[in-house]
C-alpha cells in the first residue's frame, strides 16, 4: 500500500487558506464598502437617487381679470380663455402627408405645409397651430394620432375689441404685460405660480401616496376693476375717431377726470388697435397710450396755469388789467401774440384768456418778478418754477396705473443761463416746456377742486384671489397747490373764453344754462429735433371742465399736427372738446345747477 503524499496534502490546505483567506478580505471590503454606501453616504446617495426620482412641475397661476364701470354694474373687459397649441412628435409620424389631410379638416391651414414640419429631422417637437379651441382640440385628440399632441395655455381676451386697449395693454408671448395696466400692474395680476415636486416612476409618472411628494398650490392674480365708465369710454373713442378723419391729424389724445378724485373716467387715443392681435401691428408706436406717454408743447392752454399761480400769489387779481404794448423785447427777441387782437392797449385778465395773449402770460410773470413792473427776475422766474414743479408737479411722472409714462420737461431755474428770461417767458404761454395731457389736467384739477392734488389713478379697487377687497381710496399727493379761492376765481374767467368763442361765430360752443362749461385753447408750434420751431406745423390742444354747481369733469383734448388751416386750438382742439362736454351733458353725466 502506497503511503499519502504528504506534500500535496500540504499544499492543498495552503490553497484553501489562501483562498478562504482572499475571500475573506473581498467579505470584508465588500462589507466596509457596503457600511459607507448605506450607513456614511447614506444621505448623498439617497438624495442622488431621489433627485433622479423627484420631478418638480409648475402650477401655473390664473391671471387677474380686468373690470369696469358700465352703469350700475361692473363688467369684465379682459378675460382668460384655455386654448391650445398643436404640435407633432416627428419621430412617431410614419406617414406625414396622411396625419396632415387628418387634421386640416379639424384646423384648417395648409396640409403641404403640415406634412413638411413634420417632416423635419433631429428634433421631436414641431408646432403646427396654436390657439385651438377647446372643440379643435378634443377633435384632434379624438383622432388619436400617435405623435400628436395638445398643449392647453391661458390666453387674454379682450372681448370689447379695441375699446380702451391703449389704456389696457396686452400680454406677449411670455405671459407678461407689455404697455398700459397690464404692464403697470402686471406683478399683482400674474399671481404667483405654484408647485408639485413628486417622485415618479422610470417613466415620469407621479407616484399617489408618496411621502416625497409636496405641493404648493398657486395664488391666482388680484382682479383689478378700473375707473372708466364703459359708456362714456365708447363715446369718446367714437368722438376722436370722427374728429382724427375732419382734422386730417397725426393723432388725437384725450381724457376725462373727476377732479375731486382723480379718477379718470375715460381715457382714449386715435388711432387703436385690438389688443387680441397685437401681433399684426406695423407701428408700435399705436401701443402707447399718448395722453399719458406724449409730452408736448402745450401752448396756451398753459396760460390756465399761469393765471393760477399769480392768483395765488396775490401779485393780481381777477380784475387786474394792464397796458399791454402788444410785444416785449426779452433777451433780444420779440415776444408777440398770434394775432394782435387790436393792437397796444389796455387789456385785462379775462382778455389775456379769451384773446391768448402770449404778452399777457409774459406781463403776469413779470408781476411775479415784481408787481407793477415789466421786468422778469430771477425772483419770478423762481417762483413760477416753484409753481410749475412743487405746486402743479409738472416734469415728473403722476404715477398712474400705465406703462411708460412720461414726465415732461420744465427747464431748470438757471439763472447763469443767459436766454433764461426768454426761456421762461416762453413757458408762461406753454412753448419750451413739455407735459402730458394727463399732467395738465391733474394740475387744472388742483385748482378747480379748491388746492388739491390727487393722484391720477385708473383702478377703484383690487380683489385678491381670496376674496379680499382692497378699495383704492383719492390719494393725496398736494394739499395746498394753490388757495382754496382761486379755482372759484379761475372759473368765470374760462367760461368767459367759451362765451367768447360762441359770440365769434363757433355756434358748437353753445351749452345749456344750467350748466357751467369753460376752457382754454392752445396752438403751440412744433419743436424741431434740431431747434427750433417748425413755421406752419402747429399742436392743437385744449383744457376745461363742465359741471352744474362746480365743475364735475375735467377734459384734456391733444391733436398732433392737425391739418386744417386756422389755429390748431380753436378748429382742432376746441371741437372736440365740445363734442366731449355735449356728450356728458346729453347724456345725464352731469348734475345740472341746484340753482339759476
Amino acid at each position: 500500500m502506497a503511503l499519502p503524499n504528504t506534500n500535496n496534502a500540504s499544499a492543498t490546505i495552503k490553497r484553501v487558506r489562501f483562498w478562504y483567506g482572499l475571500l475573506t478580505i473581498v467579505l470584508v471590503v465588500f462589507g466596509i464598502r457596503l457600511f459607507f454606501l448605506q450607513v456614511v453616504d447614506y444621505s448623498h446617495y439617497h438624495a442622488a437617487a431621489l433627485s433622479d426620482q423627484l420631478k418638480q412641475y409648475q402650477i401655473p397661476a390664473d391671471r387677474g381679470i380686468i373690470e369696469a364701470q358700465d352703469g350700475s354694474n361692473v363688467v369684465p373687459i379682459v378675460l382668460n380663455q384655455k386654448l391650445y397649441t398643436l404640435y407633432a412628435d416627428p419621430v412617431y409620424i410614419k406617414h406625414p402627408n396622411q396625419v396632415a389631410a387628418k387634421i386640416v379638416p379639424v384646423i384648417g391651414g395648409n396640409a403641404n405645409q403640415y406634412a413638411g414640419l413634420m417632416h423635419t429631422k433631429n428634433t421631436r417637437y414641431v408646432i403646427l397651430a396654436k390657439k385651438l379651441s377647446p372643440s379643435q382640440n378634443q377633435r384632434v385628440l379624438a383622432l388619436r394620432i400617435p405623435g400628436i399632441g395638445t398643449q392647453g395655455q391661458d390666453y387674454r381676451v379682450y372681448p370689447e375689441g379695441s375699446l380702451a386697449s391703449q389704456v389696457l395693454g396686452f400680454v406677449d408671448g411670455n405671459g407678461k404685460g407689455q404697455y398700459g395696466i397690464e404692464q403697470a400692474l402686471n406683478k399683482q395680476l400674474s399671481g404667483k405660480a405654484g408647485q408639485v415636486k413628486a417622485v415618479t416612476d422610470v417613466n415620469g409618472v407621479p407616484l399617489p401616496a408618496t411621502k416625497g411628494n409636496i405641493e404648493q398650490p398657486p395664488v391666482n392674480g388680484d382682479t383689478v376693476v378700473t375707473t372708466l365708465d364703459l359708456p362714456m369710454q365708447a363715446q369718446m373713442e367714437k368722438i376722436l375717431q370722427q374728429e382724427y378723419k375732419k382734422t386730417k391729424s397725426q393723432g388725437i389724445s384725450a381724457l376725462i377726470m373727476d377732479p375731486d378724485t382723480g379718477q379718470i373716467k375715460a381715457m382714449a387715443n386715435y388711432p387703436t388697435y385690438d389688443p387680441s392681435n397685437y401681433q399684426n401691428v406695423t407701428n408700435p408706436a399705436v401701443f402707447q397710450n399718448g395722453a399719458v406717454t406724449d409730452a408736448i408743447e402745450p401752448g396756451s392752454s398753459m396760460k390756465t396755469l399761469t393765471t393760477s399761480a399769480a392768483l395765488d400769489q396775490g401779485v393780481i387779481q381777477p380784475n387786474s388789467s394792464f397796458y399791454d404794448p402788444a410785444h416785449w423785447v426779452i433777451n433780444g427777441f420779440n415776444i408777440t401774440d398770434i394775432a394782435q387782437d387790436g393792437g397796444a392797449r389796455e387789456q385785462n385778465i379775462a382778455s389775456i384768456l379769451a384773446l391768448s395773449l402770449n404778452t399777457g402770460a409774459t406781463w403776469m410773470l413779470m408781476q411775479m418778478s415784481d408787481p407793477g413792473h415789466t421786468q422778469i427776475t430771477a425772483k419770478g422766474i423762481n417762483a413760477w418754477h416753484n409753481y410749475m414743479v412743487n405746486h402743479f408737479r409738472l416734469g415728473q411722472p403722476t404715477g398712474i396705473e400705465q406703462g411708460y409714462e412720461s414726465a415732461g420737461y420744465v427747464p431748470p431755474a438757471n439763472m447763469n443761463d443767459p436766454s433764461i428770461d426768454l426761456r421762461y417767458a416762453n413757458t408762461s404761454f406753454g412753448q419750451g416746456v413739455q407735459l402730458t395731457a394727463l399732467q395738465l389736467g391733474a394740475a387744472l384739477s388742483s385748482v378747480l377742486n379748491g388746492g388739491t392734488y390727487y393722484q391720477p389713478t385708473l383702478v377703484s379697487e383690487t380683489i385678491k384671489a381670496s376674496g379680499q377687497t382692497q378699495v383704492n381710496k383719492p390719494k393725496v399727493v398736494e394739499k395746498h397747490t394753490v388757495g382754496p379761492n382761486i379755482g372759484k376765481e379761475l372759473i368765470p374767467l374760462m367760461q368767459n373764453v367759451v362765451t367768447t368763442y360762441h359770440n365769434e361765430g363757433f355756434s358748437y360752443m353753445s351749452f345749456p344754462s344750467n350748466y357751467i362749461v369753460g376752457g382754454k385753447t392752445g396752438t403751440a408750434q412744433v419743436a424741431k429735433p434740431t431747434g427750433g420751431y417748425y413755421k406752419n406745423t402747429y399742436n392743437g390742444t385744449y383744457v376745461g371742465f363742465v359741471g352744474g354747481d362746480k365743475p364735475q369733469y375735467v377734459i384734456v383734448v391733444f391733436n398732433i399736427k392737425p391739418g386744417i388751416p386756422g389755429y390748431a386750438g380753436s378748429y382742432a382742439g376746441q371741437p372736440v372738446f365740445s363734442d366731449l362736454a355735449h356728450m356728458l351733458i346729453d347724456n345725464s353725466y352731469v348734475t345740472p345747477k341746484t340753482s339759476p
